[in-house]
């Protein structure tokens, strides 16, 4: 296994019921170091921008409409076969059918307000980190 970054965002349903260290907490105990982070609030569009990758599915407005609702925690997550390692960690995306003990079956309200986002592949891993954050502000 190798050392890898992904890109972990701790959503609107998340933030505002103040779970960010407990979600965080998860992530640490699975062995994933935060070497970025930051609190900010999204446009609809930056978020259109951000998820343009679903631009043609009938939920997209509706996520990037959620995705503005509130703050968000972006964070680079760091450590051995990161991706998967943080994808484990998080759960189904559908609660019900996630494993108990992840993110999601603890956290999660719905499919759509499921807590977290985690990049699926090391390409994409690399562009949501770009999108966020620049190399100065990745300090592992």
């Amino acid at each position: 296994m190798a050392v890898e970054r992904t890109l972990s965002i701790i959503k609107p349903d998340a933030t505002t019921r103040n779970l960010t260290g407990k979600i965080n907490a998860k992530f640490e105990e699975a062995g994933l170091r935060i070497v970025a982070q930051k609190r900010m609030k999204l446009t609809k569009e930056q978020a259109g921008v951000f998820y343009a990758v679903h631009k043609e599915r009938p939920f997209y407005d509706e996520l990037c409409g959620f995705m503005a609702s509130a703050p968000v925690v972006v964070q680079v997550l760091e450590g051995e076969d990161a991706i998967a390692r943080n994808r484990d960690v998080m759960g189904a995306t559908n609660p019900a059918e996630a494993a108990e003990g992840t993110i999601r079956a603890e956290f999660a309200q719905s499919v759509g307000e499921n807590s977290v986002h985690g990049s699926d592949a090391p390409e994409t891993a690399k562009n949501e980190i770009a999108f966020f954050f620049s190399e100065l502000e990745i300090v592992g």
